[in-house]
C-alpha cells in the first residue's frame, strides 16, 4: 500500500517518497512519436497538468540520466524507453499565481516568473549567463537563447510552460481591456512567445505548452506559428485523469475490498467522471484530484467524505460567473436554463479565441468546454452536444442560477432556511417548506420574468434549491434522460434513514386555472407509473408528492 498523491505535483518527489503513481508514461513515446514537435495540450483544471510536465521534465533532463532507473523502472516508459530520453535541457515556465490587478502588476507577474525560471536554468546546467533585471520578459529569453547557443554548441532546450494562459483567463473574466492589451501586436506577452518561436530556429528543438483554455491562442499564435493543439486528440482523450480501469487499481492499492468499492464508485462516478475530451472518444475520464481528496479521507476515516468536493477545487470551478458575464443578455441564460436542466447543447467548439471578438453562444459554450463546466456527450453532423459531466458541476450550475435568480426575485434564501427545509424533508419526508420558499421566489419576480415561465423554468428553481441540500443526490427527468419524476431526491448515505422525495411538476399560465384538476390528475397518473418501477420500489422511505403551480401559487398533493 502506498500513499495517496493528493497534491503533489513533482514526479521526482512523488516516486522517491513511495506515493502511488497512475502511470501515464506511454504517453511520452506517443508524443515523441508526433510529426509535431511543439505542441499544446489543454485540460480543465486539476486533472494533473503540473504532474504531467513534471514527469517529462524528469525523462527528458540531460542532469537526470542517473537517476533514470530510479524514477521510471516501474513504468511504461521505463521498460521502453525512447531515444530521446534524458537528451535536453530543460527550461521550464509556470505562469500560475500571478498579479492580474492591475497592467503594470501582471506584466511585472509575467517578467519575474520568466526571470525565475531562467535563473533556475543557467544555474543548473552550468551557463554563465548574468540574469539581469533590466531587461524585459522577452529580452530575457531572447539573451538566453544567444548565449546557450554559444557556450552549449550542437545541445538542445525542451521548453515547457505549465498554466500558459491562467493569468490570461484571470484577466478575460473581469478586465478585457487589459486582456487585449497584452495579447495584442504590440502586446509584452505576445512579443515574448515571438522570442520562443525564434529560438526554434537554432537551439530549442521540442515545447510542450499547456493550460485549460486557448484563450490567447489566435493572438499569440500569430506571433508563435510553429505549434499543434493536440487537446482533443481521441488517441490523447484519457492522457490527464484517471479511466474506471486506472482508478480500480488505485483502490486495490490502497486495500479498499471489492464490496466497499461497489458502494464507492457509483459516488465517484455521479460525482467526478463524466469527461470527454474528442469527439471520436468513448471512454469517460474521473477528475484526478477530486478522487485523490475522495480516496485520502475515506482511507483514513474508512467513511465517505461529509464534503464531497474538496474547498480548494471547488473555488477553482465556482469562477464560473466570470465566464458567463461575457455572454450578455438572454443568450447566457438560455445557456443556464438548458445546462442546468439536463439539455444539450449542439454546437461547434471554437479552437482559438479572438480576444476582439463578441462573445456568443458559441463561443461561450466552447470556454464553458474547456473548464470542465460543459463535456463532450454526443456528436451529430460533425458538431459536438455537450452536456454537463457529473454533480459536482451541477452544485457549480445550480447555485449560479439560484444567485442569478435571487437578484431578479430581490431576495436569497439563509442558512438557517436551508436547515429548516432540509430537516423537514430527511425527518418527516415533508416538502412544504421547499415549496413555500419556491412559492416566495415566483411571487417576487417580475411581471416580465412570467412571459419567460414554463414547467422547466419552475422545476429548474426548485432543482437549484435542492441541490444545495448536500445529502441528497438530485436527478431530474431531462438530466438523465428517462423515464423519471421531474425531481427525485435520494439520501446519498441510505443506512442514516433519510427519507427520500418523488416529485412530479405541472405548470399553468395565469388564465388556465380551470386546468387545475385535470392537471393534477395527470400528475398523480405519472407518479403512480413510476411507483411501479423496480428502480423506485428498491427506494426506502419514498414520499410521493405532485406539484402544481397555477402562476405563482403551488397546490401539493401527497401521493400514498
Amino acid at each position: 500500500m502506498k500513499k495517496l498523491p493528493y497534491g503533489i505535483s513533482n514526479y521526482e518527489e512523488l516516486i522517491e517518497d513511495g506515493y502511488y503513481y497512475v502511470d501515464k508514461t506511454e504517453y511520452i513515446e506517443r508524443l515523441e512519436n508526433l510529426a509535431e514537435k511543439r505542441i499544446m495540450f489543454l485540460r480543465p483544471r486539476k486533472f494533473g497538468k503540473t504532474l504531467f510536465t513534471s514527469t517529462l521534465e524528469n525523462y527528458y533532463d540531460i542532469k537526470k540520466q542517473d537517476k533514470f532507473k530510479e524514477l521510471y523502472k516501474d513504468t511504461y516508459i521505463g521498460k521502453n524507453p525512447t531515444k530521446l530520453k534524458n537528451k535536453y535541457h530543460i527550461l521550464r515556465f509556470n505562469f500560475s499565481g500571478i498579479d492580474t490587478s492591475t497592467e503594470e502588476s501582471t506584466i511585472k507577474g509575467f517578467k519575474e516568473s520568466v526571470m525565475i525560471s531562467i535563473y533556475g536554468f543557467v544555474k543548473k546546467y552550468s551557463i554563465d549567463f548574468v540574469v539581469s533585471p533590466e531587461l524585459t520578459a522577452e529580452g530575457l529569453l531572447n539573451s538566453l537563447i544567444e548565449t546557450f547557443k554559444s557556450q552549449k554548441v550542437g545541445e538542445k532546450i525542451y521548453v515547457i510552460i505549465d498554466e500558459y494562459d491562467h493569468f490570461a483567463n484571470e484577466l478575460l473574466g473581469f478586465n478585457t481591456d487589459k486582456f487585449k492589451g497584452l495579447v495584442s501586436k504590440n502586446g509584452k506577452v505576445r512579443k515574448w512567445y515571438e522570442i520562443l518561436k525564434k529560438g526554434t530556429e537554432t537551439v530549442i528543438d521540442r515545447i510542450f505548452i499547456t493550460g485549460v483554455a486557448p484563450i490567447t491562442l489566435d493572438s499569440l499564435t500569430s506571433g508563435f506559428n510553429v505549434g499543434s493543439d493536440i487537446t482533443m486528440d481521441e488517441e490523447l482523450n484519457d492522457m490527464l485523469g484517471f479511466t474506471t480501469e486506472e482508478l480500480v487499481e488505485l483502490m486495490k492499492n490502497q486495500n479498499i475490498t471489492k464490496e466497499e468499492q461497489e458502494n464507492l464508485l457509483p459516488i465517484m462516478k455521479e460525482n467526478y467522471d463524466g469527461y470527454i475530451f474528442s469527439l471520436k472518444a468513448k471512454e469517460k475520464i474521473y477528475n484526478s484530484n477530486m478522487c485523490l481528496y475522495f480516496l485520502k479521507d475515506y482511507v483514513r476515516l474508512k467513511r465517505i467524505p461529509e464534503k464531497l468536493v474538496d474547498v480548494n477545487i471547488a473555488s477553482d470551478y465556482s469562477k464560473i460567473g466570470k465566464m458567463l458575464n461575457l455572454c450578455k443578455g438572454e443568450n447566457r441564460e438560455e445557456i443556464i436554463k438548458k445546462t442546468v436542466s439536463g439539455e444539450g447543447i449542439l454546437t461547434e467548439i471554437v479552437e482559438k479565441f479572438n480576444p476582439s471578438m463578441e462573445f456568443g453562444e458559441t463561443e461561450l459554450v466552447s470556454m464553458l468546454f474547456y473548464l470542465g463546466y460543459l463535456t463532450i456527450a454526443g456528436e451529430r453532423l460533425g458538431r459536438a452536444e455537450l452536456k454537463i459531466p457529473n454533480n459536482v458541476m451541477k452544485e457549480i450550475y445550480s447555485d449560479y442560477f439560484l444567485k442569478m435568480i435571487d437578484q431578479q426575485a430581490q431576495m436569497t434564501i439563509e442558512l438557517k432556511e436551508y436547515n429548516e427545509i432540509l430537516e423537514e424533508m430527511a425527518l418527516e419526508g415533508r416538502i412544504d417548506k421547499i415549496v413555500e420558499m419556491l412559492e416566495k421566489y415566483l411571487k417576487n419576480l417580475s411581471n416580465r420574468d412570467f412571459q419567460r415561465f414554463d414547467e422547466k423554468y419552475v422545476k429548474l428553481i426548485f432543482y437549484s434549491i435542492a441541490m444545495n441540500l448536500k445529502i441528497y443526490s438530485v436527478k431530474s427527468e431531462l438530466e438523465v434522460e428517462r423515464e423519471y419524476p421531474d425531481i427525485l431526491l435520494i439520501p446519498r448515505d441510505r443506512t442514516k434513514g433519510y427519507n427520500a422525495i418523488m416529485i412530479e411538476f405541472k405548470y399553468l399560465k395565469k388564465g388556465e386555472e380551470k386546468q387545475l384538476e385535470k392537471s393534477q390528475r395527470e400528475a398523480r397518473e405519472q407518479i403512480e407509473k413510476y411507483s411501479n418501477k423496480q428502480e423506485m420500489k428498491d427506494i426506502e422511505k419514498m414520499n410521493k408528492y405532485t406539484i402544481v403551480v397555477v402562476n405563482d401559487k403551488t397546490y401539493i398533493e401527497k401521493i400514498d
